[in-house]
C-alpha cells in the first residue's frame, strides 16, 4: 500500500505548498517526490511560497528606499551645515541610534500586540509622508526630528517583518530566507547611490524650469525624494496583500492594557530572552561579536596606513576582502545549512572570527592580512544569517517582536560603543606602548611592532572569542534544538 502524502504543517503557511514553477498546490513539494539532488537545490528556492516571494519584493523596495532617504538626508544636512556640515551630518544621523536605545523594548511590545501587516503598512507610508517633507525643511533640528521618526518606523517595520517570516517560510528554508533578506538590506546599497546620483542630475535639469519650483525641484534631493516616497507606497501596497498570521498572548494568561500592560509585556519579554539558553546565547554572541569586529571599520585606514603599508588603497582592498568574505559565507550557508547542526556552526563561527582577527591583526604585510579579513567576513555573514534563523525557530510567535527588537537594541548599541571607543583604546594603548617597550617588542631574531591599533584590534579579537566561549557554555545549559 503506497504511503500517504507528507503535508507540511498549515500553520506554516498563508497558504497550502507551493512548486517552484506554479502558482498552484504540487505534491512535488514533498520530498518523497523530489530526487535527492534537486531537494539541495530547492533548499534556496523559498520563493516556492508566494507569501514569502511578495514580503522578499516589498522588502526590497523599501531597503532601496531606506538608502535613498539615507543619501538625501546627509546631502541636506551638509547643505544645511555650511562650513559645520561635517558636524551636522553627525548630529543629524546620530538620531538613527537613538528609537534603538530608548524605544526598541516598546516597539517591541507593540510588534507582538498589534496587526503585523497594518503595522508595517502604516511604517512605509509614514516613512514616505515624512521623506515628503524634506525638501521643505530648512534646518539642522527639523532634520533630526525627521531622521528620529525614519528610524523609529524602520526599527518597527523591520521587527515585525523578522517575526513574520517564520509564519511564511518552512524551517528549513529560514536560513536561505534569511540570506535572501540579508542580500536585499544591504546589496541595494550601491543601487540607491547611483539613483541617488542620477536624479541629482535630473533634478538640476528640471530646476531651470519656474513653475517646479513649488515641488522645489531646484533642490537637486528632491527628484531622488519624491522617487523614494513612491518605492515606500509601492512597499505598503505589496504588504496590504499578505495574510500574516499572528498569534497573540497576553501576559500570564491575563489580558492587560495601558501601561502596566506594556510594563508587563517588556518584563515578560526580557525574562524570556535571559532565561532562555538559545536566544540569550544568540542574542549575546551576535551583539558582542559587533563590538568586537566593529573595530575594524574605524582603526581600518589607520592599520592599513601604518602597519601594512597599504595606505587608502589598502584599507580599500581590506574592505572589498570583507564584502567578498561576507558574500561568500551568505551564499555557502544557503546551499549547505539543512547539513549543519546550526548551533555548533554559529559558536565555531565566532571562534574561526576571532583567530581570523588575530592573524590580521598580527601582519605586516598586505597580502595576509586580506585573507584573515576574507575569513573574518565569511564568518560574520555565516554568524549573520545563523543567529537570525535560530532566533526565528526557537522563539513563539508572540513573543518574536520583543525579541528582535532587543536584538537590533543590542546591535546599534555595540556598534556605536566599537566605532567610539575603538580610536580611543587606540590612543591610550598606543600611549601605553610607547611608555613600556618603545612599541616595539623583540622575541628572539624576530621584531614584533606593537601600535596601538595592532593592540586594540587583538583586544578586538578577544571579545569575540570570548563571545564565543559565553555562548558555548549558554548552548550547552540548555538541551540541544537543531532539527
Amino acid at each position: 500500500m503506497a504511503e500517504p502524502l507528507r503535508a507540511e504543517p498549515p500553520e506554516l503557511f498563508d497558504q497550502p505548498p507551493y512548486d517552484f514553477a506554479m502558482d498552484e498546490p504540487s505534491p512535488a513539494m514533498d520530498p518523497a517526490f523530489v530526487p535527492e539532488a534537486l531537494i539541495e537545490v530547492r533548499s534556496i528556492r523559498v520563493f516556492g511560497t508566494p507569501a514569502f516571494r511578495r514580503l522578499w519584493f516589498a522588502q526590497l523596495v523599501s531597503s532601496l528606499g531606506d538608502w535613498i532617504g539615507f543619501f538625501a538626508i546627509t546631502a541636506i544636512a551638509a547643505r544645511l551645515g555650511g562650513s559645520s556640515s561635517g558636524v551636522a551630518v553627525g548630529v543629524v544621523l546620530s538620531a538613527r541610534l537613538l528609537p534603538g536605545f530608548f524605544l526598541g523594548p516598546v516597539v517591541g511590545v507593540i510588534v507582538d500586540r498589534w496587526d503585523r501587516r497594518r503595522m508595517m503598512v502604516t511604517c512605509d507610508l509614514g516613512r514616505g509622508a515624512v521623506l515628503a517633507s524634506l525638501p521643505f525643511i530648512h534646518s539642522i533640528a527639523g532634520l533630526f526630528v525627521a531622521s528620529l521618526l525614519l528610524e523609529l518606523m524602520t526599527l518597527s517595520w523591520s521587527a515585525a517583518k523578522e517575526s513574520s517570516v517564520p509564519n511564511l517560510v518552512a524551517p528549513e528554508f529560514l536560513a536561505s530566507a534569511n540570506s535572501l533578506s540579508l542580500i536585499s538590506a544591504y546589496g541595494t546599497f550601491p543601487i540607491g547611490s547611483a539613483v541617488f546620483a542620477l536624479f541629482a542630475k535630473v533634478a538640476e535639469w528640471l530646476g531651470r524650469y519656474q513653475s517646479l519650483h513649488t515641488l522645489r525641484f531646484q533642490k537637486q534631493e528632491a527628484v531622488a525624494i519624491y522617487f523614494d516616497v513612491a518605492t515606500f507606497v509601492v512597499s505598503a501596497i505589496i504588504v496590504s496583500t499578505l495574510a500574516l498570521r499572528h498569534e497573540r498572548r497576553s501576559v500570564d494568561g491575563v489580558e492587560q492594557h495601558g501601561l502596566v500592560g506594556t510594563v508587563g509585556d517588556m518584563r515578560e519579554g526580557w525574562r524570556f530572552i535571559t532565561s532562555t539558553p538559545i536566544v540569550r546565547a544568540v542574542i549575546f554572541g551576535l551583539g558582542t561579536g559587533l563590538f568586537g569586529g566593529g573595530m575594524l571599520v574605524p582603526l581600518g585606514p589607520s592599520f592599513s596606513t601604518d602597519v601594512l603599508g597599504g595606505g587608502s588603497a589598502g584599507f580599500g582592498l581590506l574592505l572589498t576582502a570583507l564584502g567578498v568574505g561576507v558574500a561568500i559565507g551568505i551564499l555557502g550557508i544557503s546551499f549547505v545549512q539543512k547539513r549543519l547542526p546550526h548551533e555548533r556552526v554559529f559558536v565555531w563561527s565566532l571562534f574561526v572570527a576571532g583567530f581570523a582577527i588575530v592573524l590580521g591583526a598580527s601582519s605586516s604585510t598586505l597580502t595576509p592580512a586580506l585573507l584573515a579579513v576574507g575569513v573574518l567576513g565569511l564568518c560574520a555573514g555565516s554568524v549573520y544569517i545563523l543567529g537570525f534563523t535560530l532566533l526565528q525557530a526557537n522563539v513563539e510567535d508572540s513573543l518574536r517582536g520583543r525579541t528582535f527588537a532587543a536584538l537590533y537594541t543590542l546591535i546599534r548599541l555595540c556598534l556605536l560603543l566599537a566605532f567610539v571607543l575603538a580610536p580611543i583604546l587606540s590612543s591610550v594603548l598606543d600611549w601605553a606602548s610607547n611608555h613600556a617597550v618603545h612599541r616595539v617588542v623583540h622575541v628572539g631574531a624576530l621584531t614584533i611592532p606593537l601600535p596601538g591599533t595592532r593592540l586594540t584590534l587583538w583586544l578586538g579579537a578577544l571579545i569575540i572569542l570570548g563571545a564565543g566561549f559565553v555562548s558555548y557554555r549558554a548552548l550547552q545549559s540548555g538541551p540541544p534544538t537543531d532539527a
